[in-house]
């Protein structure tokens, strides 16, 4: 493939939805590009803004909290194996609402702690602990909210 035509089919995979480098650079591989022409491509992507790592992030931290109910740690550690900036990832976590946060959790742990079975609360509160860390969130935020859903 040429590379104007790559060109044009990237900037049309980044206008479809948010993009980060990497997941152009992998999809460019993957169309048999040589990387001296990945890297052209995604700088020339950069500067038109079709791609923008801080924007992702953004993008990405609310989609994933909103939707698929993950933690901050789960959050951060997936964007950082796309290879974005620490300070892009801190800043976009920042942007979540810790009220809405632990609201969210709570609620989680609240339906979570119908389908516990056991009687014992030490081992209800362990169950429901581990459930939220697998989640991705916080000590301190699975704390308060256990003591919520308690």
């Amino acid at each position: 493939m040429e590379y104007s035509l790559a060109l044009q089919k990237a900037a049309s995979y980044c206008s479809v939805s948010e993009r980060c480098a990497s997941e152009v650079i992998e999809k460019l591989q993957k169309w048999g590009i040589n990387s001296n022409d990945c890297e052209k491509i995604v700088e020339h992507l950069k500067s038109e803004k079709f791609i923008d790592e801080q924007r992702y992030c953004s993008f990405f931290v609310k989609d994933r909290f909103r939707f698929n109910l993950w933690g901050k740690n789960k959050i951060a550690y997936m964007l950082s194996v796309k290879n974005l900036p620490k300070e892009f990832i801190a800043e976009a976590l920042e942007q979540v609402d810790y009220e809405e946060y632990i609201a969210a959790l709570s609620a989680m742990l609240h339906s979570k702690a119908k389908s516990i079975k056991t009687i014992d609360q030490y081992q209800k509160n362990a169950k429901l602990y581990r459930f939220a860390q697998s989640r991705g969130f916080e000590n301190e935020a699975i704390r308060e909210a256990v003591a919520k859903v308690i």
